[in-house]
Parts: C-alpha cells; structure tokens; sequence
C-alpha cells in the first residue's frame, strides 16, 4: 500500500442528526449518544449537518452547545451553516457562547447561497427584505468581523446601570482562527484562502476543468492554499462518505452495499444546471477502504478528514462503523487517538 508523505494526522466525523416527526427527542438524543462515542473512540471532531424545514437538526449550534457539556475533548464542528437563512450578528453571539462553553473547541464551517427552495420560504424568512437580502461572499465578511471582534456598534460604555460593548459579547479569543468555509468550486476555494479561513472539502464538487473528482478536488485543494497566508500549512478537511464493514453483520454489509449501488450512478457525470460531480462512497474493509484512499490524490493532499456517516442509517450501524473508522481505518491511515490523560 502506498504511503503519503505524512500520516492522518486528524480524524472527524459528519452526522446530520436525523429523527421521527412524531419523536423528535429521540433522533436529537441519538445525535448526542454518537458525539459522546465519537469522544470515547478518541475521535479529534465531530460535525454536524444542517437542515432547515426537514426531518434533520435544524439547529446544530444549540445541540452542539449540549454537546458542549456532555464531552470534554472533542472539537465540534458545522459542515455547513448556510448563511443566507441566519443574521451574522446575531449568529456570531451564539457562535462565540459556545465556544466558550466548549472550551475553545467549537469549529464553525458555513457557506453562502441563497437558501434552498428560497421562493417558497423567503416570505416567512424575509417578509420585508426578501428582494434585496444579500447572499453573497459579502455575508461571510459581516460574519468574520464580527467573529473576530471588529465593532458592531459606534457606541460603548455606560448608560444607566447598564454597559454596552461596540463589539460582540462574548468574545471568543481564538474562534476566528477555527472558521471553516465550504466550498465546492475553485472560486470558493480562492476567496476562502484570501480571507484567512480553513476549508471544509465534501464529496461534492463543480465539475469545472475536468469531469475526474480527484483531480477537481486537487485543484481546490491547491488554489485554496496558494491564496492563504499560511501556504501548505492551511487547514483543509476532506469529507467522504466511508463505510468499513471489518465488524458489520451480513445483514448491515447486505444494507451498505445497497446504499452505495442505489448513489453510485448519480457519481458517474456532472448532474445538473450547476454540473455538481459527487465522489462515489467507500464500502467495504478498512484495509480496502484505506488502499482507496491512498490512490487519491486529494486525499494524499491533506492531513485532515471529517467522514460523513450515511444519512438513513441507525444508531447501531452508527455505532458499527465509527467503532471500525476508529480502531481499524483510521489507524490504517497513519492516525493514532490521543493519549488519555
């Protein structure tokens, strides 16, 4: 098997946090059980979907803040928060809350875009904006200054018996550092390299220069950290759907290998207006999943992974494949869990 010239050096997950209409508590408890596991199996993150009007947490931030207090280690993530349904200002205080709850281990990634199906929500969303709310890089701006402690107001002080700052409180010292765009496409790639961000690489990419998801994701990868101040140093994180089955019953490989055969023709062209090319799922060993993504060379590119779970599967086949992602794949891939203290 081929090595890369440096070992996994982080290895995250990915959970959209699914549940039942009529038991909503259960599918968010879930979410937590895995994240507290994710901990115990000495996994470096954990992240979390969003999704709005669906049957998936709309609300990643407030679980993670849950999360916060049930884990002790773990850095916790959103991959993504689309920020054309959220006030910067406002997101940047409940961001910043969280981080200091976690201890400095929340790691926001976000993504502009109008929000999905927008004409069909924006009255509910935007009654009286809904025409000139700006969905562009610019949002993203508003977010990192606020983030980072630029001013909000042109007034602090004492008024009263109560003192008002001109910047967002709480300040998380540090939180700047951990924000994550992510992006699909060489543009998004450039601009989040010349903000300073980290990025957040999925298995979904614009086929631009080529219809080979490898290659398009190298590009990305590389056009992003020749615009970053930080070069070859700067944080990129891959996520790719993996499913090891070393410890699966037959009846869980018989329902993975499904999964993947009925999403395997959708990775075989560009789909679409937008010509999205999304990267075929790992099924199968840890041994075969690892000489799969040795023979990548986006993966060979970076140090960083956050493997996205299946979204329809259930809490044991969760726990199955973490188990085996942590003990049997991960360390196949150069990665060891920290040493307990």
């Amino acid at each position: 098997m081929p090595l890369t010239s440096e070992p996994l050096r982080k290895l995250g997950f990915l959970t959209i946090g699914l549940f039942d209409d009529a038991d909503p508590r259960r599918g968010h408890e879930s979410t937590l059980e895995i994240i507290e596991l994710g901990e115990r199996l000495g996994f470096d993150s954990a992240w979390m979907r969003h999704r709005h009007l669906q049957y998936g947490i709309s609300s990643p931030v407030a679980v993670l803040a849950a999360a916060s207090q049930r884990t002790s280690r773990i850095e916790l993530g959103t991959a993504v928060i689309p920020l054309g349904w959220e006030n910067p200002l406002r997101l940047a205080e409940d961001l910043a809350t969280v981080d200091i709850l976690s201890g400095g281990r929340l790691n926001p990634g976000i993504s502009v875009g109008p929000p999905m199906h927008y004409d069909r929500v924006k009255e509910a969303l935007y009654p009286d904006t809904a025409d000139v709310e700006d969905f562009s890089y610019a949002r993203v701006e508003r977010l990192l200054a606020f983030v980072r402690g630029e001013a909000a107001s042109d007034f602090s002080g004492t008024e009263g018996f109560e003192v008002f700052s001109d910047r967002v409180q709480p300040h998380a010292a540090g939180l700047g550092r951990r924000m994550w765009y992510g992006g699909g496409s060489l543009r998004s790639a450039r601009w989040a390299g010349e903000h300073g961000m980290n990025y957040l690489t999925s298995s979904v990419v614009k086929a631009e220069e080529s219809e080979d998801f490898a290659e398009i994701q190298l590009s990305h990868i590389r056009t992003f950290r020749a615009h970053h101040p930080d070069g070859e140093r700067a944080r990129v994180s891959q996520g790719l759907v993996v499913i090891p089955t070393d410890s699966a019953s037959a009846g869980q490989r018989a329902k993975y290998e499904e999964f993947v055969a009925k999403r395997t023709p959708r990775t075989t062209t560009p789909q679409g207006p937008a010509r999205m090319l999304f990267a075929r799922d790992l099924v199968g060993t840890s041994a075969e999943i690892a000489e799969q993504l040795y023979s990548d060379a986006a993966f060979r590119e970076i140090d960083e992974v956050a493997f996205a779970l299946p979204f329809t599967f259930d809490h044991d086949d969760y726990v199955q494949i973490l188990t085996d992602i942590a003990t049997k794949l991960g360390p196949a891939l150069g990665w060891r869990p920290p040493v307990a203290d």
